[in-house]
């Protein structure tokens, strides 16, 4: 979140008419702000990429394939002039939970999945992009969203715990081994904790200096100093081949079936986070702003990660925030980003002594700031029931992990519930006048909440049999669908037969159309 003054310098009435100059010729300007942006982000996507690779249960030179070619097509489509793309925690972990039952991580049948991951979660995004669908995105409650955030953030860090510490957890599972590292500290490898706690401390401290402090950078060559001027023995990343993308076709399609759920989950759960960061934005920028068309940009850089055999891919919060202070006004920053990584990609074997202490460091001060156990307490304030879905999902995240795309389809399915649950709830007024039954009902009829109105209404007819009429007031509801008005029909002509004068007023605008056939006579206003 920037600061006031920070966003202040981006919103002047010069900014705001360049970036809709950028808007309407998106290629146009190749500032030098945006090649400084573009380089500053591209030396903290370097790191980051070959961490959440391995997050994801790929080998670490398949982040910089993520991160290179996927960002630079997405800057052909992308709708907010900062929002940059490439491999992100949330989305590495969802991967890593949805592959992990069908092969073992880091063998080449996971990486044809991977890959095959990648290219449905595009070809997903593309078609809620082309068939301006962007609104699902917003189906998500914000209560599942939260507890799958911290949840998320929560197993993030348990995984990277035995590198912080200079373990091995075996074959444990991600909290169990979280826990087997933390309670056996005569077994941590000081060096590497120590690594890792400068790192954590850089990173930090250098955000509040300032946001686009390199931190990030500098821990990353403080670790290869470490590495290769002193006696280091701990665990290093290894040699890392020199490869240049390439694209190819060749993918387990019999296997699909087995990931399109996964697919489907990370397709729309995965878009919250550039979603929210470009609204976020776009408001602050006074700049339009299109959920469609950045599904189709995020569509096509995954179905271009999946060509180059990487894994699903997505838009960064935290790395869009430091391209926009760092002077971007443009989508070429992107473009920039990816062909600096790019670029980088035959000099990855520089990497190959970096201690992964540091890349656990990099990975725990990327995600732990998603953690917010206060606003899902908060949740209770406004509504209980939301909050209980809110820990819902985080608890079932920690239990099933790591499949926690099966955890978000159970938040996803009770936060349903309890929508369809609250919206059967029809309030229902009703008066006696002059001998005729009035009945004014208030909310939405809907095949769901028919049934409490017909109740209301047969109660109604029982204690007043004397009654001569029925006026139903429908101007109170705010929306009448096909299934609630055929039944309303049927009921309105059963009460005609035992000789009731019924009569419907206020009929909504935007059910006249249905309920005028449906009924076979006028209705009065």
């Amino acid at each position: 979140m920037c600061r006031r003054g920070q966003s202040n310098r981006l919103t002047t009435p010069g900014t705001r008419r360049r970036l809709a100059d950028v808007e309407a010729n998106p290629n146009k300007h190749f500032s030098l702000g945006n090649l400084l942006a573009g380089i500053s982000v591209a030396f903290i996507v370097i790191p980051q990429s070959v961490a959440y690779a391995e997050l994801a249960g790929m080998p670490p030179y398949t982040g910089l394939l993520a991160a290179a070619l996927p960002s630079i097509t997405a800057a052909f489509f992308v709708s907010s002039p900062y929002l940059q793309t490439g491999p992100v925690a949330l989305t590495s972990l969802l991967t890593f939970g949805v592959l992990t039952q069908s092969a073992a991580p880091g063998t080449s049948d996971y990486m044809a999945l991977a890959a095959s991951l990648a290219l449905i979660v595009g070809v997903f995004r593309v078609l809620i992009g082309v068939l301006h669908m962007g609104q699902l995105a917003f189906l998500i409650s914000q209560p599942v969203l939260q507890g799958f955030t911290t949840a998320a953030a929560v197993l993030i860090i348990c995984t990277q715990l035995p590198k912080t510490l200079g373990m091995d957890s075996g074959d444990r599972g991600v909290i169990e081994g979280a826990i087997f590292s933390l309670s056996r500290p005569q077994d941590w490898f000081t060096p590497a904790v120590l690594v890792a706690l400068v790192s954590i401390v850089i990173i930090l401290l250098g955000r509040k200096l300032h946001r686009i402090f390199p931190g990030t950078l500098i821990v990353v060559l403080l670790g290869l100093a470490v590495a290769g001027w002193l006696p280091y023995n701990g665990e290093v990343l290894g040699e890392i081949p020199s490869v240049f993308p390439s694209l190819s076709l060749q993918v387990p399609w019999s296997n699909w079936p087995s990931i399109v759920l996964g697919g489907l989950i990370i397709a729309l759960v995965g878009f919250a986070e550039p979603a929210s960061i470009a609204r976020q934005y776009a408001i602050l920028d006074k700049i339009p702003w299109s959920s469609n068309r950045e599904f189709i940009s995020q569509g096509v850089a995954n179905v271009t990660s999946g060509l180059v055999g990487a894994f699903p891919v997505g838009g960064s919060f935290s790395r869009t925030s430091i391209n926009r202070l760092a002077g971007a006004s443009s989508r070429t920053s992107g473009l920039i980003t990816g062909c600096a990584v790019l670029a980088f990609a035959p000099f990855s074997h520089t990497l190959a002594q970096l201690p992964t202490a540091v890349l656990g460091a990099v990975v725990i001060t990327a995600v732990i700031s998603l953690i917010n156990f206060k606003e899902l307490w908060h949740l209770r304030v406004y509504s209980r029931p939301q909050a209980i879905i809110g820990w819902l999902t985080l608890v079932a995240c920690l239990v099933l992990a790591p499949r926690i795309d099966i955890a978000i389809l159970l938040g996803i399915g009770v936060a349903v519930c309890h929508h369809l649950r609250r919206e059967q709830q029809l309030v229902v007024d009703s008066w006696i006048y002059e001998n005729v039954i009035h009945i004014k009902p208030k909310g939405v009829l809907w095949f769901g909440s028919i049934a409490n109105f017909e109740t209301k209404f047969r109660h109604l007819l029982s204690i007043h049999r004397e009654a001569e009429g029925v006026v139903i007031q429908l101007e109170a509801l705010g929306r009448i669908d096909l299934s609630a008005a055929i039944s309303l029909s049927r009921l309105v002509q059963d009460a005609k037969k035992t000789g009731l004068a019924v009569s419907l007023e206020n009929v909504p605008p935007m059910a006249k159309a249905w309920t005028q056939r449906l009924w076979k006579e006028p209705l009065k206003q």
